[in-house]
């Protein structure tokens, strides 16, 4: 029975941090046409909610993510082009939905259990911060079955060195969350029974800083990290500028130096 779009992703709401569940455990929450669909209307949707301050991105059942759902692709092999197209669009929609995480205004974190393979390590590797399980397990594995995973390589080679890149790629091993820890595509790793509660901890304790700094900043990292240094600088010298105008820096800067207790931001 064909599950309903609102059962695919789950949403919580608590206390300024957004819970988002991937829902479809039966298909290892693949990145199916329909959940790419639900997530996109799900980031755009809190983009523009200024009660959210955070975003928890987790799983149902036993794993986090397989990737794209193959079996819906080899499907359009029976197009006229053979599937060319419908790749080709799938590919834009997953690239627009994974940089729906990059510029939406509030930080995403991945919570990980399981495997988070091809795609699934592109979302993970999208996110701001990453904390896994101990046993959770990473691979860009699409080279063992003759499909190089080349759209999640964009996402991986920004989080990780490039000979550890192309480790990943052209080997297709699964590592575990303890390397990938070393290797910079996740910040923690902890005892399963404790995964809900770390990501909980780094959500809420961004939730307790300005809305606004968060939001300038987050845009700014990104922004700057393409940049060449001088124009990094130049850039980053404006953003500070302009944070300083805003009315939570002038309420927190003058809290600090007449030392009170921080003000309830506002988030302008």
């Amino acid at each position: 029975m064909t599950r309903s779009r609102a059962d695919l992703l789950k949403r919580i709401d608590d206390n300024g941090v957004t819970i988002l569940t991937l829902n479809e455990p039966s298909s290892i929450n693949a990145l199916s046409e329909v959940m790419m669909a639900v997530l996109s209307e799900a980031f755009d949707e809190i983009a523009t909610d200024r009660s959210v301050k955070a975003v928890v991105l987790r799983s149902a059942g036993d794993h986090f993510c397989a990737g794209h759902d193959l079996k819906e692709m080899t499907a359009r092999r029976s197009d006229t082009d053979g599937g060319f197209q419908y790749i080709l669009d799938l590919c834009a929609t997953c690239s627009a939905m994974m940089q729906r995480v990059v510029h939406l205004p509030q930080p995403v974190i991945a919570e990980v259990r399981g495997i988070a393979t091809a795609g699934g390590c592109q979302l993970v590797a999208s996110c701001d911060l990453a904390a896994a399980a101990e046993d959770a397990t990473f691979a860009t594995s699409g080279v063992n079955i003759g499909l190089f995973c080349s759209t999640p390589m964009v996402a991986l080679s920004r989080n990780v060195p490039r000979k550890l890149a192309m480790e990943m790629l052209l080997l297709g091993e699964f590592l575990s969350a303890a390397r990938v820890a070393e290797m910079g595509l996740i910040n923690r790793v902890v005892p399963f029974e404790a995964l809900k509660d770390t990501t909980m901890e780094m959500a809420r304790t961004i939730a307790d800083k300005s809305p606004a700094a968060i939001k300038i900043g987050k845009e700014a990292f990104y922004r700057q990290a393409e940049m060449e240094l001088g124009a990094a600088y130049d850039y980053a010298g404006t953003v500070m500028a302009e944070n300083m105008m805003a009315r939570d820096a002038a309420a927190g800067i003058g809290a600090f130096i007449k030392k009170r207790s921080m003000p309830k931001w506002t988030g302008d």
